[in-house]
């Protein structure tokens, strides 16, 4: 069942639907349930599940077949708030949402690498769910160039959506790197690992539209929720 989230409702299904899809959950060809049983599995009304398969529509990932039903159209590309997101459920899939931890502005440590313009950074640190599973702890670091403030309540479920909408600043690339870490000691249930337990770890910097580096993050998940994915196409 969707989280409550920033996202429109219709959208976190929509979002949900696609990552199912990409995961091969819901494969091409394959019909979904009538509309009104959808609805009622998921505990949502009927208008927001058609709003969500309208969306799906759109996008190029479903068919509606008067008289017959809806059928999934896999596809390489689609445009989605999460395509940037590498982790998902162990089983696959799952709906990311977000919970922030802290937002400071802050000089910018000597251990990250070279990011960025300015000599401070925006350190925000979240909670990951997927489908409402605590799954990963984050630590991003937001280059101060980009904005003066940012406070919690600024923050939407995708941070890449609030730099496109608040900032003007556009993710046109990232690089990860994974490894293995140990859970800082700032994170907390319901996070099951332990601070200083080793976790998978995943580093990532970004590059904005204009060719500059404007984000770095560290990123440490729960093996038994979650798994990284990268799928080529």
């Amino acid at each position: 069942m969707p989280q409550n989230g920033s996202l429109p409702l219709y959208l976190q299904i929509s979002e949900l639907l696609i990552r199912d899809i990409a995961a091969g959950r819901l494969i091409d060809g394959a019909k979904l349930p009538p509309e009104r049983e959808m609805a009622g599995q998921m505990g949502i009304a009927v208008g927001t599940l058609r709003k969500a398969l309208s969306d799906l529509e759109a996008k190029g990932l479903l068919q509606r077949v008067q008289g017959s039903g809806n059928y999934v159209r896999a596809r390489a590309e689609v445009a989605s708030v999460y395509a940037l997101f590498r982790l998902e459920l162990v089983e696959g899939g799952g709906l990311p949402t977000a919970e922030v931890l802290s937002v400071e502005r802050l000089p910018k440590p000597a251990d990250l690498p070279d990011f960025g313009r300015a000599r401070d950074a925006h350190r925000i640190r979240r909670l990951r769910r997927l489908s409402g599973r605590p799954a990963a702890v984050e630590e991003i670091w937001l280059d101060g160039s980009h904005a003066v403030t940012v406070t919690a309540g600024d923050l939407s479920e995708s941070l890449y959506l609030f730099y496109r909408e608040s900032l003007g600043l556009w993710i046109q690339r990232a690089e990860d790197r994974v490894g293995l870490g140990h859970v800082p000691d700032w994170a907390r249930a319901p996070f099951a690992p332990r601070p200083g337990a080793p976790a998978p770890l995943i580093e990532r910097i970004s590059w904005a539209q204009d060719g500059a580096s404007a984000e770095f993050s560290r990123t440490w998940f729960d093996q038994d929720v979650a798994r990284y994915v990268a799928r080529l196409r």
